[in-house]
């Protein structure tokens, strides 16, 4: 069987928009909704999900004190992402396929977790609040992306099968551990 690759393009910026995720869950790929954009040719992978992070906050500064409402989302750009159906022969490979993008997908919905999580619940300094929080999204980003990078990495882009199945149950693990710490606060 042929090695399916498959890659990611983050594209993670920090815009300063009122936005909010909506969802308690990642958003659930379909090929024929989130795949609209043109097959870069010159790819030798097969898929490519492009996706966001946005988030922006109001701040209000009350007896030294900085409080932060802050608004976050992702998505998926469905303009940007891709995928080359002709090259994947059999319905099992196009399902391992999306099976793997999905894991990109969750693992930004964790990134959305955490920025929630992280963001939400610091002190911050009255004098430098502004660069905290976006040195903190930078970190948070900055996690994020090696994990993606290390998620395509280790499972050959989804062609390790069982590579692919310890990832998944990292995913699941660190999804839960995310939820539980957001709901804990």
């Amino acid at each position: 069987m042929k090695n399916l690759l498959v890659v990611i393009l983050l594209s993670i910026y920090p815009i300063i928009a009122p936005l909010k995720q909506d969802s308690d869950q990642p958003e659930q790929l379909d090929w024929n909704i989130h795949f609209k954009g043109k097959p870069d040719n010159n790819s030798p992978f097969y898929a490519l999900t492009a996706m966001t992070w946005k988030y922006s906050y109001a701040s209000t500064v009350y007896r030294n004190r900085v409080e932060i409402k802050l608004q976050n989302e992702i998505s998926i750009d469905k303009t940007r992402s891709w995928v080359k159906l002709d090259k994947v022969k059999t319905e099992e490979s196009r399902q391992n396929l999306l099976h793997h993008e999905q894991g990109h997908v969750d693992i930004q919905y964790i990134l959305y977790l955490e920025a929630d999580r992280v963001l939400k619940n610091r002190t911050y300094s009255v004098k430098n609040y502004k660069a905290q929080i976006s040195d903190l999204a930078n970190q948070i980003s900055a996690y994020f992306d090696t994990m993606q990078k290390n998620y395509d990495e280790e499972t050959e882009h989804g062609s390790n099968h069982r590579m692919q199945e310890r990832w998944d149950k990292i995913i699941s693990d660190k999804m839960e551990e995310s939820r539980a710490a957001g709901n804990s606060k």
